[in-house]
Order: C-alpha cells, then structure tokens, then sequence
C-alpha cells in the first residue's frame, strides 16, 4: 500500500441489506435515504466478498486498492440463507458451520453466530426454520411465538441439522453492541 497516494476513506456509498445484496449508493440514494442500486456483476461481488473486514472500532469496509470503502449494514456483517446441502450459507458464498448461538429480535429476526461470523438469516428463509422452533420442549405454535416475542415466558429452542440450539431474546437495536460492529460508519 505504500506505493499508493494517501487516498480519504469512503463512507456511505456501499451497503449490505438484509437479503444479502450488494447495493451501491450515489449521492442521490444517500441524500434521499434511499437503498441504492443492487450490484449484479459477478466479478466484481466476488471481489468484495473477498475483501471486507472489520477495522479495530467495528466499523466493516471494502479494500479497495489504498482505499476502505466502509459498508452501511442494514442488519449484521454477513447474511446467511438455507442450503439443503450445506446447511446455512454466507451471502459471500461460504458455509456458515454449526451455530454456536442463535438470538430471536422482537421483530422476528433470527441472528446466529458460529466462530467469529455473526449472521442475521435473510427473512425468506426464516420461515422454514420456524417450524423447527420449540417452547419449553413442544414445538411452538405461531400464537406462542408470537406470545414469547411480545416478551412471554419459556424457553425457545431451535433444531437443525441434528443440533438443539437455545434461542435467546435479544433486542434489534441491541446486536450492534453485543456483536461489537456499527451499522453507519462515520468518520473517526
């Protein structure tokens, strides 16, 4: 990198949304609070999964030759999806592994972490794993999830791939911190 210019940092101009897509974001989508356009090349989404990281503040960025292109999360650092093969799979394309710990939001979200990877499951696929979800050992029902959400009693438990994971409850605005990453990055 020494070779390079001393180039500034870039915030605000790519985003992660909560599906997993790559969104480039003009000044235009900025201003106006807009998502921005979905990347579709596969080179160039290969490239940036390839090279995102956190910084040692939380703050997660694209390297792009000298310059951090830091990401505005929607939900967490990766976004993981169902695989009937390999199970639960990184919007980078990587296997997840076998969840260490899995937290439900108040809104349904379903956040799972495995080594050093936290995930929030993109909502289409949360549907499936609902079935697999239990309360206090039976399976739960969609009234008493939606009981246990609204802040109810018991304990919720997923099954997959042959493992039986508690669920906890953990609060949307609360995952930044508890999984030490900034969704907005902001200059230092």
């Amino acid at each position: 990198m020494a070779k390079w210019p001393s180039v500034p940092h870039c915030y605000g101009w790519l985003a992660l949304d909560a599906r997993g897509a790559w969104r480039m974001r003009d000044e235009r989508a900025q201003q106006s609070g807009l998502p921005g356009d979905k990347l579709a090349h596969p080179a160039l989404l290969g490239f940036i999964n390839r090279n995102i990281a956190p910084d040692e503040r939380g703050c997660w960025y694209f390297q792009n030759g000298p310059q951090r292109v830091y990401l505005n999360l929607e939900a967490t650092p990766y976004i993981a999806r169902t695989d009937p093969q390999h199970g639960l799979v990184l919007h980078t394309g990587e296997p997840l592994g076998a969840p260490a710990q899995a937290f439900l939001t108040e809104n349904g979200e379903l956040i799972v972490q495995a080594g050093d990877k936290v995930a929030q499951i993109d909502d289409r696929d949360v549907a499936q794993l609902l079935d697999a979800i239990e309360i206090d050992g039976k399976r739960a029902s969609d009234e008493a999830l939606m009981a246990w959400l609204g802040g109810g009693a018991g304990e919720l438990a997923l099954h997959y791939r042959g493992q039986r994971l508690a669920l906890g409850r953990i609060a949307s605005a609360d995952v930044p911190a508890r999984f030490n990453f900034v969704r907005t990055p902001s200059p230092a």
